[in-house]
């Protein structure tokens, strides 16, 4: 039993369980050349021994029950377990409390939240408070870009509809020069080449054609060409009124300063169609080639000007997009780390997960020995297994069973267990598991002995049966009723054959017979012998047999 300190450190046995139960078994197989020999020597003179007539030793075969088993030593160990696993990373983790090993861990305790271990989380609350420092500025700056994303969608919404809204000015200030079949037809043509110069001439003659609909241009070409037309008229007339003028004068009904007066109004007038002509020509050469270019152009440049809209838009989305996504990652970075912290410090702290005894994992310090049990002040690691809780409730033995039985040995064959501690009491099992292939080889182990790891899990509760106590198994294999029996030294090997020796008084008679299955004592004869018949303890020239010529001997 395992003492503990009421203090932080804890005393160790003067020498672990396991290794007592490793000297154990070096000396059970020490011992074992020792036994083999003595039952030779036993089964050896009991097969010599003679009736004082001196009729040889005999065994009259008879029919009786059979059990086969197949018995092998272990120790218990719980069918089911909880390990308490150290959770956190880093390079140690100092453990500054621990419930003492052996303690029983009560459902009360499950429910209550018990707290079975402790490491030090010093150093991570330390790195928590720093992260989250951190964490706040990057959450801060992931909102800040969220904003920014969607302040720079509004405003690439207000520059693109400022743009649309300026082709659309120029389009509309286009056609109101030139109206809107012109417009468009100007508009095709520089689309088609956008570097074809504009032909004036066409364009006028279009203006000028009385079903092309009106524009400002074709407007203000009336306008001059109407000038032109009422000055002309008003040139005429004073031609006439000059003419009647002179005509009065010189039949001395007007005077001449009248003659002179209508000469100086004709001269106006001329001078006056003459300035409408020339403004028609020059409107013609000059200023609507100009209006209807800078028209074009303003048209052109708002549409310029919507692409490179267009441009920075996606530019500046996609800035602030990608603004956005490195803060997001910043933010979700941190609050990781933060979550992780938090999760690291939280598994500091072991409760208890279910009821059963504490049992210490090993040390993990590479200054102590790996058996040695943890206490306090060692420090674990992730994935070191610090507490393990068996269920006392279902206990089981486990067994390594030798190669030569274990195909005897079948999944839900009954068994009876016998623990070390309780000799004088038996308890019900059942085989739950064997092993497919063999254990691996231990070093000081005869390299050709090959065994398979086989659970047995023991009936009922039983709470006084600790883990780690010694145990034997015995397996039922067969239970055979009436059936015919001797004792397997009495089979022997000739020419292939097995063969048994019935007594007759002219000597030995040799049987062959057909055995069926066996255990340490008895083997079952199949065929070759009668029920009544005396056998042969010891077969003729054959006066000992090894284990293995029994086993040979008595298998099928």
């Amino acid at each position: 039993m395992t003492e503990h300190k009421t203090g932080p450190q804890q005393q160790r046995p003067s020498r672990p369980a396991s290794a007592r139960r490793k000297s154990r078994w070096r000396w059970f197989v020490l011992m074992i050349p020792v036994l083999l020999v003595s039952g030779f020597v036993i089964s050896k003179r009991s097969a010599e021994a003679t009736d004082a007539s001196g009729k040889p030793g005999t065994f009259e075969a008879r029919k009786d029950n059979l059990t086969i088993t197949v018995v092998e030593s272990g120790h218990v160990k719980a069918q089911q377990s909880t390990d308490v696993i150290c959770e956190v990373e880093g390079s140690g983790m100092e453990i500054v409390s621990i419930v003492p090993e052996g303690s029983v861990i009560t459902l009360e305790d499950v429910e209550g939240g018990k707290i079975i271990c402790e490491l030090n989380s010093s150093n991570l609350q330390d790195n928590l408070n720093q992260e989250q420092v951190v964490f706040s500025t990057a959450k801060a700056s992931y909102t800040e870009a969220q904003e920014g994303l969607l302040i720079q969608k509004k405003q690439n919404e207000s520059d693109l509809a400022e743009a649309e809204l300026a082709v659309q000015f120029g389009l509309m200030d286009l056609r109101k020069h030139l109206g809107e079949a012109v417009a468009g037809k100007l508009v095709e043509d520089v689309d088609r080449d956008p570097n074809a110069p504009i032909d004036v001439t066409a364009l006028l003659t279009l203006l000028e054609d009385p079903s092309s609909e009106g524009g400002a241009a074709k407007q203000k070409l009336k306008e001059l060409e109407d000038a032109i037309v009422l000055a002309k008229a008003k040139l005429t007339q004073a031609d006439q009124e000059l003419t009647s003028s002179k005509k009065l004068r010189d039949a001395n009904y007007a005077p001449e300063i009248e003659v002179q007066q209508k000469e100086l109004t004709v001269q106006s007038y001329k001078i006056q169609s003459e300035q409408a002509s020339d403004t028609l020509d020059l409107y013609r050469r000059y200023d609507f080639p100009k209006e209807t270019r800078k028209f074009l152009s303003d048209y052109r440049e708002a549409q310029r000007e919507l692409e490179r809209t267009h441009a920075r838009n996606r530019s500046r989305l996609a800035q602030a997009q990608a603004k956005l996504e490195s803060a997001r990652a910043s933010y979700e970075l941190h609050e990781a780390r933060v979550a992780k912290l938090q999760r690291q410090i939280s598994g500091c702290i072991m409760r208890a997960p279910s009821p059963g005894i504490a049992i210490y994992g090993t040390s993990d310090d590479w200054r102590q020995r790996r058996e040695d049990p943890i206490e306090i002040g060692d420090m674990v690691h992730k994935g070191q297994k610090i507490l393990t809780i068996p269920n006392s409730g279902l206990m089981g033995v486990e067994l390594a069973v030798h190669e030569s039985s274990v195909d005897k040995v079948k999944v839900g064959q009954q068994a009876k267990v016998t623990v070390e501690a309780f000799p004088d009491q038996a308890f019900p099992g059942r085989v739950s598991s064997v092993a497919p292939l063999p254990d691996p080889q231990q070093g000081w182990l005869d390299p050709g002995v090959k065994v398979y790891t086989t659970h047995v899990i023991i009936d009922g509760s039983h709470d006084f049966i600790k883990p780690g106590m010694s145990a034997k198994v015995e397996i039922l294999v067969e239970e055979l009723h009436d059936t015919m029996i001797v004792p397997v030294q009495v089979v022997a090997n000739r020419d292939g054959k097995k063969v048994c020796y019935v007594y007759s008084v002219g000597g030995p008679e040799s049987h062959v017979v057909e055995t069926g299955a066996f255990n340490d004592v008895f083997v079952q004869i199949l065929s070759g012998l009668e029920v009544g018949e005396e056998v042969l303890l010891s077969p003729p020239k054959l006066l000992s047999t090894s284990p293995s010529d029994k086993t040979n001997g008595a298998g099928k």
